[in-house]
């Protein structure tokens, strides 16, 4: 459909704004013809579309088409996209399934290769990605870039295979995105030599200056666990070539209220210039990813949204190839439907697998501190007492029993403790659990941790809560991360079972998806795989859960 659209477009590269009529044609920008230089707030402000630069689209538990359907809303048109979450469930069809659901609306996914499935050898994944099924999908036009090499030890060490991957972007000309938190000195230069251009891991300021000082390219993530977004937002002064906006993980009530819109509107409360901010949050990622998203210039894609004021950056209409998905709020995408895949094979657990002998009164024992917030840990070590032969949560310090339950094969279940979850009945469960999604589960006491694992083994993937007195679960059929409901109820759905957590006494912010990061082994400090405790800063398995 050819059209013209008037408003005050926000020319971000000569950083202007000036009235103007857009004239659309074939789904392109055929020409802009200038009004006036003069602004009318009484109009709308006329902007490319904004792009999250890193996301997992499985962490909002949607399927991509539904996905695109709430990112709409909020004037983003496209995403650089990992879809390693369900290739460590699925493999190569995981994949396929992302980019063929993704073609089913008009939204400008843009899928990597994922760079490490399964992240480390240290669990078990539901599959495997060898260099030469990435090079399969590097070769491919859609496929934009090597996904987050979070291998770093790999790189660092020169694991033959890790740097096939990274030979065959360079092959293909496609970047290679980094995940290197806490890397400095000599160690993220030889990271950054091999390749590797872009980095979303940064947690302080000091961390990402001396990685932007070296050529990196850095991503300002702020998701439903990681908030790095205030550490960070300053370097955007000095670097506004060298920054992105990303979400990285995004939950659906989250998303629901907003995306890269909100950050815009944060970046602008703290002063710092707009045309920096949009080109942060539209410009940057498209040059670097290559991208054939539109940046409102002529012969463009006609890719670009209009939005109330340079403030808040509420959205009025959003384009995508001059196709109008939203307005006011609403989608005007369809929902589709998707037919679920999956690997899900183990039996209902009892109570009796979740128990921590000891020969002893009381244990010294280590225990993972969660933080709100943040996808790091911390190490601890408290003396716990033990009852008739096995160790006991102790809910006064707020620490609980944790355990991840192979989902892929009958096994035993892999027990800690950890702290700062808060609760003091019940238990929640989860088979998002980052990166090889087996069930992961804190609670108060075994029998709860049973039944909430059992609710998800039974519904073959999910978020689940028992609070001693009812039970809930959010079904995820879709490889156990995504549903194949309406957006808008999935976010609905866990919202609800968000605020049956925070009944039970969760005290963090989002604790099904700092749950969901619990058994991340390449984020340090102390994390729980299926086949025990892991030590992040010296990269290998501990022989129990017991200090030495």
């Amino acid at each position: 459909m050819d059209f013209s659209i008037s408003g005050n477009l926000v020319d971000i590269a000569q950083k202007r704004i000036y009235q103007a009529t857009i004239i659309v044609k074939n789904q392109r920008i055929e020409r802009i013809e200038k009004l006036s230089d003069d602004i009318d707030d009484s109009h709308p402000f006329i902007l490319p579309g904004f792009v999250d630069a890193h996301v997992h689209i499985e962490s909002s538990m949607l399927v991509p088409s539904e996905f695109a359907r709430l990112a709409v809303v909020h004037g983003t048109v496209g995403t650089v996209s990992d879809p390693h979450e369900i290739a460590n469930v699925c493999g190569m069809e995981g994949v396929e399934f992302m980019i063929d659901n993704g073609k089913t609306v008009p939204f400008k996914f843009n899928f990597g290769a994922p760079s490490c499935v399964p992240a480390t050898v240290f669990e078990t994944a539901g599959a495997e990605l060898n260099p030469d099924d990435v090079e399969s999908l590097l070769k491919r036009d859609e496929i934009k870039y090597l996904s987050e090499m979070m291998n770093y030890p790999g790189v660092l060490f020169g694991d033959a295979e890790v740097l096939k991957k990274i030979a065959a972007a360079k092959k293909y000309n496609k970047p290679v995105d980094g995940h290197a938190p806490g890397l400095k000195g000599d160690e993220v230069r030889k990271y950054i030599e091999a390749g590797i251009s872009t980095d979303h891991e940064c947690f302080t300021e000091v961390e990402a200056l001396e990685k932007l000082q070296l050529g990196m390219k850095i991503l300002i993530r702020e998701g439903s666990a990681a908030k790095n977004f205030e550490a960070l937002i300053n370097l955007l002064n000095d670097f506004p070539d060298s920054i992105m906006f990303c979400s990285d993980d995004k939950h659906p009530d989250s998303l629901v209220e907003g995306h890269i819109n909100k950050l815009c509107e944060r970046a602008v409360e703290k002063g710092v210039d707009v045309f920096k901010i949009l080109q942060a949050a539209c410009i940057n990622p498209v040059k670097h990813y290559k991208l054939n998203i539109g940046l409102l210039q002529p012969k463009d894609p006609a890719d670009f949204v209009l939005v109330k004021d340079l403030t808040h950056f509420q959205t009025l209409e959003t384009y995508i190839d001059g196709l109008l998905v939203a307005k006011n709020g609403e989608s005007l995408i369809n929902t589709t439907e998707a037919e679920p895949i999956n690997f899900f094979d183990c039996k209902t657990k009892k109570p009796f697998d979740f128990g921590v002998a000891s020969d002893l009164d009381s244990k010294k024992t280590l225990v993972i501190e969660a933080l709100d917030g943040q996808l790091i840990t911390n190490r601890l070590e408290f003396e716990l007492t033990a009852k008739s032969g096995y160790v006991q949560t102790d809910l006064e310090n707020d620490i609980l029993k944790i355990a991840v339950v192979n989902r892929y094969h009958d096994a035993p279940a892999a027990i800690s403790f950890i702290k700062n979850f808060g609760l003091k009945t019940g238990a929640l469960a989860s088979s998002v659990a980052h990166d090889s999604h087996n069930i992961v589960v804190v609670g108060v006491d075994d029998e709860s941790i049973a039944e909430a694992v059992n609710l998800i083994i039974e519904a073959k993937g999910g978020v689940s809560c028992v609070t001693g007195i009812k039970n809930s679960i959010l079904p995820l059929p879709v490889a156990g991360l995504m549903s194949t409901a309406d957006g808008y109820e999935v976010a609905k759905k866990y919202t609800e079972i968000d605020l049956m957590a925070k009944e039970c006494g969760s005290t963090l912010s989002s604790p099904f998806m700092t749950l969901s990061f619990m058994a991340l082994l390449v984020i340090p400090s102390l994390k729980l795989s299926d086949k025990g405790l892991f030590d992040g800063d010296k990269f290998k398995l501990l022989d129990d859960a017991f200090a030495s």
